[in-house]
């Protein structure tokens, strides 16, 4: 390789066919704001949802559903308007990225025990089985059989509430939570055949092949800021999926080879090492419209256990404690 690297070879999220800009502003946000004090005017965001091919008017429009969604707020009546994080997307933030740069950090805490929900709801209460199936998938929950659902560990506050919420007053709605042990846990017969390990390791593989390039560009020095930043948040963008699809399952029920330690690493490499230019191109861009870009826009560093902000940014140059990530939440939790 010679020269530095263009942002369309390694695939990053350059045209407006790419990211959803509410998704991308709020990554934005997440990696590189760490104060509810920030005044952020609006024309900064515009410019620097630019750097990613976003329209203006698209850009304004993630600013106005973030508002409602309570993520960011307008602070006085200035116009064009002035933006701050509210504390509750700074503690969001804070946690999602823990969680995002954690995972897989730790093999899971295993103790061979299952939360194991099976339910009932009479053929006419389609709508019912509908919500009962939307709450189980969203607290990552996988369908054994029809209406035997299964998650590894043992924390069954949440489930149980969210089927109270659902089938409590369905006329004929029936539902149990259990803890479970499964005598052969990796058979065909198995709680492990309730999920598509294949089609998971081939994500985590695509996810490898995507971005080996660009890891070989970042160690020799061949990728610029502006690139920094785009490329860094395509590979959080695509990383951030696999917390969420990702039943963290124990090693003994795991294909071999498995290839999420491998995609981790490239993973963790890439945002390490262009963090500061990715950081550095983001005040360059802000700056024009926001001359206290430089006080308040850092970056989130992962360690190998744990994540925290530099010194010398946010709260204006005060030193943010170091927040160690708990790690993912393992399956004997």
């Amino acid at each position: 390789m010679s020269g530095e690297l263009s942002l369309d070879e390694f695939g990053g999220p350059r045209v407006q066919a790419g990211p959803n800009p509410q998704h991308l502003l709020t990554t934005l946000l997440g990696e590189y704001l760490d104060s509810s004090d920030a005044d952020l005017p609006s024309v900064a965001v515009v410019a620097m949802l630019g750097e990613f091919g976003i329209s203006e008017a698209s850009a304004r429009a993630a600013l106005s559903r973030l508002t409602k969604r309570g993520l960011i707020a307008v602070r006085g009546d200035a116009r064009p308007p002035v933006y701050h994080l509210t504390p509750q997307a700074i503690a969001k933030h804070r946690w999602r990225m823990d969680q995002f740069l954690g995972f897989g950090a730790r093999p899971p805490r295993w103790t061979g025990e299952w939360v194991t929900v099976s339910f009932s709801v009479p053929q006419a209460g389609q709508r019912s089985r509908h919500a009962v199936r939307k709450a189980l998938l969203g607290l990552r929950f996988a369908r054994l059989y029809d209406s035997v659902w299964i998650r590894p560990g043992s924390d069954a506050g949440a489930v149980s509430k969210a089927m109270r919420d659902v089938l409590d007053g369905v006329d004929g709605g029936r539902w149990s939570v259990m803890h479970t042990r499964f005598d052969e846990e990796a058979g065909p017969h198995g709680p492990a055949a309730a999920y598509d390990l294949v089609g998971l390791a081939a994500a985590y593989e695509a996810f490898i092949a995507r971005y080996s390039d660009l890891r070989v560009a970042v160690r020799e020095g061949e990728v610029d800021a502006a690139g920094a930043l785009v490329a860094r948040t395509s590979v959080m963008d695509s990383w951030r999926k696999f917390p969420d699809i990702d039943p963290d399952l124990p090693e003994h029920l795991l294909p071999a080879p498995w290839p999420r330690a491998a995609a981790r690493e490239l993973m963790l490499e890439v945002h390490s090492a262009l963090g500061s230019l990715a950081e550095a191109r983001l005040i360059e861009v802000a700056t024009p419209y926001w001359p206290d870009a430089g006080s308040w826009i850092t970056h989130f560093h992962a360690s190998e256990y744990g994540v925290s902000t530099p010194a010398g940014r946010g709260d204006q140059g005060k030193v943010s404690p170091a927040r160690t990530a708990a790690g993912p939440r393992g399956c004997g939790s």
